[in-house]
């Protein structure tokens, strides 16, 4: 979106608030959006599928998650960017990787794009430059806020550069990355970067109480104000680096089902290494879900309850091997982050609010890019008048509108044109379809039906080669039209180079296939 369409755009807004399409008796609602780090669509003991028994990790306990659920909607296909960084900018800006280019976040050293093709440069097919800052001329969820009436918020982990104040936000922490997040830091002995077992005076483990704290703050001044407000609480948790308070990582360390894992792989509860131990990474979910449950009962008391809606979701998919502490649980999806197969991109969702049926599920698909244009209808103003948008608002639907065939076949897309422990390749999800394209192997067409093939095993391409050649040619299409930077084949590449690189194995592992796949070990 241009400068003058932006200005466009918060015109019409305010005119609209001004002519009462926000009606002077309706009080607008408020937002808060639960932003988790790297937790998988079974990473928690709340399925978002009860016909899987592995759609959930039942050793945990997290009862306000389980508690929302009840009381809001659950989605079934809920999905995200493979990578943290481009997911959170596709919330703000309500579109896709592809158009904003937005497409990995690295290290750019300041620059303006991410470039790692001399990096690659002997691999099979030339990657893209990424852009490393949200384009200036974008509208975000607090710019299309503001016009309505909102003050904003955003509490946490940033990770996309840049400062949040310049999108909108009143009360930020910066521009923040994964680092804030890694506390430990502080509580390791001379030459060691983080002590090998958790310290008995951790307080703040990921700074998931005083985020916490602070969001709880703005919400109280808000609501003193009578001022409605958009807060992003973005959580440091569950990304690598496992914290958890002390007494917590007890609790769990003394489950059966640790207990065995300790046996079983010669370890000692009292002197297991911190990243090592199953029992911190559990701790630290019952954690989250704690000031999680601090939100949810803040929101309660400061009375505004029947007016908020919360959103929690995580940004991107995972794969978390605490899962097998169940040795009758295995994987439900194939890859993990970094990857466009549904172990990447699927990712746990639940919506509490004002006319959303308690207990209920919704099936369709939807997609973090839906966010933005969702805000805006839920804060009375016109989702249609943003531009340059890929998102569509899924209001009416949580509402209990029926999805229609435009909305449940629509084409999502997800756009991964990159190396580091990946590759370059792109899918598309229409309905059941799912569609990926793997740059190096652009003879390989690949087409998955998700109803049945949830693990994305059995490639049926060649018994649909007409609706994969239909789904191809859109998303190609698409691509074009938004200007996506697509991999070219590498006229210099050399195949022992390849093949020495570490990731080389998962990569041909993980790649293009015909026929079917075999099922990895920790694979349902």
């Amino acid at each position: 979106m241009n400068l003058q369409h932006r200005s466009l755009y918060l015109i019409i807004s305010i005119v609209a608030f001004c002519a009462g399409d926000l009606h002077a008796d309706d009080s607008p609602p408020n937002i808060v959006l639960l932003f988790i780090d790297d937790w998988a669509w079974n990473g928690s003991p709340v399925a978002m599928d009860d016909a899987l028994a592995n759609a959930r990790m039942p050793v945990l306990e997290m009862p306000n998650i389980e508690r929302l659920a009840k009381e809001g909607m659950k989605f079934r296909n809920a999905y995200a960017s493979p990578q943290c960084s481009p997911s959170r900018v596709c919330v703000q800006t309500g579109q896709s990787s592809p158009r904003n280019g937005y497409t990995v976040y690295m290290n750019s050293r300041g620059q303006e794009y991410y470039d790692e093709s001399r990096q690659y440069a002997s691999f099979p097919v030339v990657p893209c430059v990424a852009d490393q800052t949200i384009d200036p001329d974008s509208v975000t969820i607090p710019e299309a806020l503001k016009p309505l009436g909102y003050v904003s918020a955003h509490i946490g982990k940033w990770h996309m550069r840049g400062d949040p104040g310049d999108e909108g936000y009143v009360l930020h922490d910066g521009n923040t990355d994964n680092k804030p997040g890694n506390t430990l830091g502080s509580f390791a002995k001379e030459g060691e970067k983080k002590p090998r077992r958790l310290p008995h005076n951790l307080t703040d483990p990921k700074l998931m109480f005083s985020t916490t704290e602070k969001a709880i703050g703005f919400m109280e001044e808000k609501v003193a104000a009578k001022i409605p407000f958009y807060l992003q609480i973005s959580h440091y948790a569950m990304h690598a680096g496992s914290e958890c308070l002390p007494a917590t990582r007890e609790k769990y360390a003394n489950h059966p089902l640790v207990q065995a894992w300790y046996k079983a792989n010669s370890k000692d509860k009292d002197t297991v290494r911190l990243g090592d131990d199953p029992a911190v990474w559990l701790g630290m979910a019952e954690d989250l879900d704690g000031r999680i449950g601090a939100v949810l009962d803040k929101i309660k008391s400061l009375g505004i309850e029947d007016n908020t809606y919360v959103v929690l979701v995580s940004d991107n998919g995972y794969r978390h091997k605490e899962l097998h502490l169940d040795p009758e649980l295995k994987q439900p999806h194939h890859g993990a982050k970094w990857w466009v197969w549904q172990g990447g991109i699927r990712v746990p969702m639940i919506v509490k609010g004002p006319g959303i049926a308690a207990g209920s599920s919704f099936r369709g698909n939807i997609v973090n890019y839906d966010f933005l244009p969702t805000f805006v209808d839920w804060a009375g103003g016109n989702p249609d008048t943003l531009e340059d948008i890929d998102g569509v608002s899924l209001a009416g639907y949580m509402s209990g509108k029926e999805p229609d065939d435009a909305f449940l076949q629509r084409n999502l897309y997800f756009h991964y044109p990159h190396y580091r422990s990946g590759m370059p390749h792109s899918a598309v999800v229409s309905g059941d379809l799912k569609l990926l394209h793997f740059y190096d192997s652009p003879n390989t067409p690949m087409l998955f039906d998700l109803s049945t093939d949830m693990g994305e095993v059995t490639n049926i391409a060649g018994q649909l080669p007409d609706r994969h050649k239909e789904m191809y040619r859109e998303m190609m299409d698409y691509f074009e039209s938004v200007d996506a930077r697509i991999p070219k084949m590498n006229p210099d590449f050399d195949p022992s180079v390849y093949e020495a690189n570490q990731d080389y194995a998962k990569r041909k592992k993980w790649g293009a296939f015909d026929g079917s796949r075999p099922l990895e070990d920790d694979e349902k």
